[in-house]
């Protein structure tokens, strides 16, 4: 079976399969395969040598009936409508699975960060907010960080709406530096949460975390984490890779000099016998995988040999419909992104409403209220397989749309 691979198509899939074990009606169906508002904008910015170019960038906001729209801006050359518009739908889900009073919804901007200069870096963030302001708000839409996007962008595009609003408005933006509202524990949350996943699956599995073997595809900001956190609970990282290639040592590899390389350069210095291919990481036979770089790095090409008793995806989109299909059948126990990498929008949304209370927590306190939200999400998510037969990608999409229907009935929508 060949597989699609647009990301607009998959999510429509996705929901498709949550939806009929649920029997909705049709029309209901249609609502929610189609966000209810995507924004294209294009906008000047200067350059630095003084040139004019016009930038393209969208906005796609999926469904508000649970409370405003939710989800981050990227910064990439790549980006698409139909990418921008299945990650706000994806956002939607996200947020229904931890019970966040969330719709989804995306930005994103066609640029290369990477060849850009600050002040151009600058001009284009502040320039994207302009174009979107009239339908972002803290109580309208909040964007946060994505990808080539960071606390210093957000911190700009928070002090464009203000300026625009003529009122300090820190709840329009999450993911900003700490000083302008930010919140303590959100650097780490997205890896926290993940983890805090894995630590609750090898529990249903009746596995001890003590000397259970992993592997990392990626060692940016989540794979890096996660990794340091489950070495502090007893995990051993037999494997790690980063862009330039992948690094295995079935001892256990030492997290602090994979850290210390990769900031000096690349973790292929860690040692040349350790060297192998970053496709054989997905494929070695360990306890736990987890995808924290790629999308559709498990397709119909590899699932069938891939080892790993848990797969917790710290990533979007890492395995494709027709590999999920394949990992059931093999019993594999897939805890799906919009779980798995829900702790980040978790303590977005613990930020948003610091903001609005203008109080704020210690980190402690952040990342307990984390831990209490992932257990029970992950739970329900696990009774909800259990009770419809079915894999928790599918259990976490039909919790996810029960919550969105119900509030769509509730206000008289359908």
């Amino acid at each position: 079976m060949s597989e699609t691979l647009n990301p607009y198509e998959i999510a429509k899939k996705q929901i498709e399969t949550a939806a009929d074990k649920l029997r909705l009606d049709s029309h209901i169906v249609e609502i929610l395969k189609k966000p209810m508002r995507v924004l294209s904008v294009s906008f000047p910015v200067k350059m630095d040598d003084g040139t004019i170019r016009v930038f393209e960038g969208y906005r796609s906001q999926h469904n508000d009936a649970i409370g405003p729209t939710k989800g981050g801006i990227r910064f990439h050359p790549n980006v698409t409508l139909d990418e921008v518009k299945a990650l706000s739908m994806w956002m939607s889900f996200k947020c229904g699975v931890v019970g966040l009073p969330y719709g989804g919804a995306k930005g994103g901007v066609i640029c290369d960060p990477r060849n850009l200069s600050p002040g151009e870096l600058e001009r284009i963030s502040r320039g994207f907010i302009e174009a979107i302001a009239q339908i972002i708000g803290p109580d309208k839409d909040i964007p946060a960080p994505d990808v080539y996007t960071n606390s210093q962008v957000m911190g700009w595009m928070m002090d464009t709406f203000s300026r625009l609003n003529k009122s300090f408005s820190p709840g329009v933006i999450t993911g900003k530096p700490l000083i302008l509202g930010g919140s303590k524990g959100r650097t780490e949350a997205t890896a926290r949460g993940c983890v805090i996943t894995i630590r609750e699956a090898m529990k249903e599995l009746g596995r001890p975390l003590q000397d259970a073997t992993v592997a990392i595809q990626g060692f940016g900001n989540v794979g890096r984490i996660t990794a340091k956190l489950l070495s502090v609970l007893g995990c051993k990282i037999v494997s790690i890779s980063d862009s330039k290639g992948a690094v295995l040592d079935p001892d256990g590899l030492d997290i602090t000099k994979v850290e210390r390389l990769k900031d000096q350069g690349s973790i292929l210095d860690y040692d040349s016998d350790y060297q192998i291919d970053p496709q054989e990481l997905l494929e070695l036979d360990v306890d736990i995988l987890v995808p924290a770089a790629l999308e559709n790095s498990i397709t119909v090409e590899n699932a069938d040999r891939i080892k790993a008793r848990i797969v917790a995806e710290a990533a979007n989109g890492p395995i494709t419909p027709d590999a999920d299909q394949i990992l059931a059948v093999n019993k594999t126990r897939v805890i799906p992104d919009i779980l798995a990498n829900a702790g980040g929008v978790t303590v977005s949304y613990f930020e948003w409403v610091q903001n609005l209370m203008n109080y704020y927590w210690s980190e402690e306190e952040v990342n307990v209220k984390l831990s209490e939200v992932m257990v029970r999400s992950f739970h329900a998510v696990n009774q909800a397989a259990n009770k419809y037969e079915t894999d928790l990608r599918t259990a976490a999409y039909m919790i996810s749309l029960q919550r969105i229907v119900d509030a769509m009935k509730a206000r008289g929508w359908v």
